[in-house]
């Protein structure tokens, strides 16, 4: 097989037309022959860019609403017939077969489509790409012979080599476009059999497809000899903090990820059982340290800070409100030292007042801190396999709640109960919290016997307990 093999015929038909013009009149001004379909064409077309339309490639015009424009022997012929094997260039001669030397194909936005929730089930059908997928296939099967595009960041390195190989491309290059078109098709597949398994009876499926695309490398994992990545599951269309964004500051690290959220799921249960409140969190090692809803973000964010001072430094907030001036001068104040904060929205006197205070300070906006979460599964790994359960969304409502013995709690008492609940599902079992006032006093957290976690969870909140009362909570 040959390293280099020379780009004369390239076939461009994308969805994400970001970028596309400039690299098709680069391939144009280095002599390649540009086919392209329906709206790549026009678009091409419309920018001075020489295009032959397929259809007068196959001979057969774009038919059934574009279902079928290149499913057709003379485009997959030309993608999968070997230039080395005799057979082949001999069936391609006889049926006027040109070899397609690159294919440049994104697919219709089928995971951006189920992920806006707006589509109808037929608007979603349509979005589900056939002649694309089966392109990249043949494609990438012939990667001895033929480079795969998917990706619009992919342009530039392609471009780049055929500039400095005199219009070829490498092996090493093919290959390399090639596994990531398989990734992608893969991925296509597994979204739209996930879709349509939501339909069925089933939350658990005898086969299982999971996809992630990975967001960004991280520095290393939980340990510096770990190495590590994030990764998003596309088509949940879940808030959270894989798709978060962030203000600038440090990258965040694998552990700042784990702790956030761990922070983000604990604020959005509290949040969610207090729906016209603010809610507070404070995490550390991914377990609460210090809970609160308040009636104003200061009192709910001072609320949390006084859970434990001691285990907060250092640690990672969430607020389900944005962040304000005021706000940032409260978060600020004193002796205090935090990673990370999640919030809703940082406005830029807030940000300037937090970067200020800590320079390393990692700013994370998720906009739907109180929305339920929307995650069709949880997954464990475990060495040979996965552990898989639906996941566990129910929040605190003491109106579902049975009064089993002792006078009837207060309308405060249930305040202090429901944070001590939201608390406790959070912490690793076997854990006690106590809560008073709409905050936490205490956790007793990841112990092998619940008298130990209840003695360190006492022992934390004794003193607000003598002061307020409270409500205790056990996993």
């Amino acid at each position: 097989m040959p390293d280099l093999v020379q780009v004369k015929r390239a076939l461009i038909s994308v969805s994400d037309k970001s970028d596309v013009v400039a690299f098709a009149r680069s391939l144009s001004n280095m002599g390649v022959e540009v086919i392209s379909t329906g709206g790549t064409a026009a678009a091409l077309q419309a920018a001075g860019v020489a295009t032959t339309p397929v259809e007068d490639v196959t001979g057969f015009p774009e038919m059934m609403d574009g279902r079928v424009k290149t499913l057709h022997p003379r485009i997959h012929g030309g993608l999968l017939g070997r230039r080395d094997v005799a057979s082949h260039v001999e069936a391609m001669e006889t049926h006027e077969i040109q070899p397609i030397d690159l294919v440049c194909i994104n697919l219709y936005p089928f995971e951006r489509t189920v992920e806006s929730n707006s589509a109808t089930e037929q608007e979603t059908i349509e979005q589900i790409d056939i002649g694309g997928p089966a392109m990249l296939r043949s494609a990438s099967k012939n990667h001895d012979f033929v480079a795969t595009l998917t990706s619009p960041s992919q342009y530039d390195t392609v471009i780049a080599e055929m500039q400095a190989t005199a219009g070829s491309t490498s092996l090493h290059l093919r290959r390399q476009l090639a596994a990531a078109a398989f990734a992608r098709t893969a991925g296509y597949d597994a979204a739209i059999s996930n879709w349509l398994s939501q339909s069925t009876d089933d939350a658990l499926p005898p086969r299982l497809q999971l996809t992630a695309t990975r967001v960004t490398p991280l520095r290393y994992g939980e340990n510096p000899h770990q190495a590590a990545a994030l990764y998003a599951l596309p088509g949940t269309g879940e808030a959270g903090i894989a798709n978060a964004s962030t203000i600038d500051g440090k990258p965040l690290s694998f552990n700042n990820i784990n702790d956030a959220a761990g922070a983000f799921k604990c604020c959005r249960d509290l949040q969610r059982s207090f729906d016209e409140r603010v809610a507070a969190i404070v995490v550390k090692h991914a377990s609460p340290c210090g809970a609160a809803i308040g009636n104003t973000p200061i009192e709910a964010f001072e609320g949390a800070w006084a859970g434990d001072p001691l285990a907060a430094f250092g640690g990672i907030v969430a607020m389900s409100c944005p962040i304000d001036a005021a706000l940032a001068q409260t978060i600020t104040a004193g002796k205090r030292f935090l990673e990370v904060i999640v919030a809703t929205e940082f406005h830029p006197e807030a940000i300037r007042l937090l970067i200020e205070r800590w320079k390393n300070i990692r700013l994370v906006t998720t906009p739907e801190i109180g929305s339920a979460g929307s995650a069709s599964i949880d997954v464990r790994t475990i060495p040979g396999g996965l552990l898989v359960q639906t996941p566990d969304l129910k929040i605190a409502r003491p109106s579902q709640w049975t009064h089993a013995a002792g006078p009837p709690p207060t309308p405060d008492a249930l305040v202090d109960a429901t944070v001590a609940w939201v608390a406790v599902k959070h912490a690793a079992s076997n854990a006690i919290t106590v809560a008073g006032g709409g905050r936490l006093f205490g956790l007793g957290g990841g112990q092998v016997d619940r008298l130990s976690a209840a003695r360190i969870a006492v022992a934390k909140a004794e003193a607000a307990i003598a002061e307020h009362g409270a409500a205790t909570a056990a996993s």
